[in-house]
């Protein structure tokens, strides 16, 4: 199979997330969370992700952190012990709200259980910047993230050319509560079920982002399906945990094809030793850095563009090493 590079405009410095939390005094850094803060009298932005212990979260608080240094701005970055507690997300947006920010970046878990405060947020004038996963609201200005529908699309396409076009696969996606959990399931969905009528999707599952949980998933979907002959893990946990359960039952990748999503150096690590093919890699430092810049803008009353794609590639153990790969891996 020949691989391509696949890149989605707007890539550059995509910018992550945003939270303004605009004051004087000191902000307490919270070290489970990975919450960082200085004091002073610069405008404040504060940024709520999804999780702080992936790589990813790590690279898109550096792109925040980056933008924060460039226009000064005092930027912090919390997010959950995992990706799947939505009440501790929510209230660490109440408590970044009860800050008055300056501006606010969110990327939710649940859209549906972060509506009620950005209707605060609104109320209260503060301008709200989504990254990573959108919202089914009009109140965020923008956001900042991948095109995750296209990118899913991508990782179908790989997938189905690696099976000969043929057979059954499986899914491990990450959650269905978030956008980006339904769109990375709905893009692979939608490719499959329009360019692939030989292909057979016969499960889809949903771990959490949890590499423990997602590795007991795909052992049951591979003991349910002997002939299977591929799986897609929605985000790094998703896919890793694939990689795991497919070496504890003892197979390879010249029985299962794996196809993931981001680039931890877990997954680098199994691209490079052949146990999955590839991956989608995003663009995380842009993601936090363009959320940042964003929410600056936000504040000086500019107008933004509904989406800011900060861009994609398809990576496999042939392109890795290329310098425009390197540039966008989270190890």
């Amino acid at each position: 199979m020949r691989n391509k590079r696949f890149f989605s405009a707007a890539a550059g410095f995509a910018a992550t997330a945003l939270l303004v939390a605009g004051c004087a005094g000191d902000t307490e850094s919270d070290d489970a969370a990975g919450s960082e803060s200085d004091s002073g009298e610069r405008p404040y932005v504060a940024l709520i992700s999804k999780g702080f212990q992936h790589q990813f979260w790590q690279a898109v608080k550096d792109g925040a952190d980056q933008a924060g240094e460039e226009f000064d701005v005092e930027v912090t970055f919390e997010g959950p012990d995992t990706e799947s507690d939505v009440d501790q997300q929510v209230q660490m947006l109440q408590v970044a709200l009860d800050k008055s920010p300056d501006a606010i970046g969110v990327a939710a878990l649940d859209s549906q259980a972060v509506a009620p405060l950005l209707d605060q947020a609104q109320s209260q004038g503060i301008p709200v910047i989504a990254f990573d996963s959108g919202v089914d609201s009009d109140i965020p200005e923008a956001t900042a993230a991948t095109d995750n529908l296209a990118a899913a699309g991508e990782a179908a396409k790989q997938m189905a050319d690696a099976i000969g076009n043929s057979g059954k696969v499986a899914m491990v996606v990450h959650d269905q509560t978030s956008l980006t959990g339904q769109q990375r399931r709905d893009g692979f969905v939608e490719y499959m079920e329009s360019n692939e009528p030989d292909i057979e999707i016969v499960d889809i599952q949903y771990g959490g982002g949890d590499q423990a949980q997602s590795a007991d998933l795909a052992k049951a979907m591979i003991s349910a399906n002997p002939d299977l002959a591929g799986i897609y893990g929605s985000n790094e946990g998703s896919a890793i945990g694939i990689v795991q359960a497919v070496d504890e039952l003892g197979l390879s990748s010249d029985d299962l094809t794996i196809v993931g999503f981001d680039s931890g150096a877990a997954q680098i690590e199994a691209i490079t030793d052949g146990s999955m093919l590839g991956a989608i890699t995003q663009n995380p430092v842009g993601i936090g850095y363009e959320t940042v810049k964003a929410a600056v803008e936000a504040m000086e009353g500019e107008e933004l563009p509904e989406t800011i794609d900060t861009g994609y590639y398809w990576y496999t153990a042939d392109n890795i090493d290329d310098e425009e790969i390197q540039a966008v891996l989270y190890e």
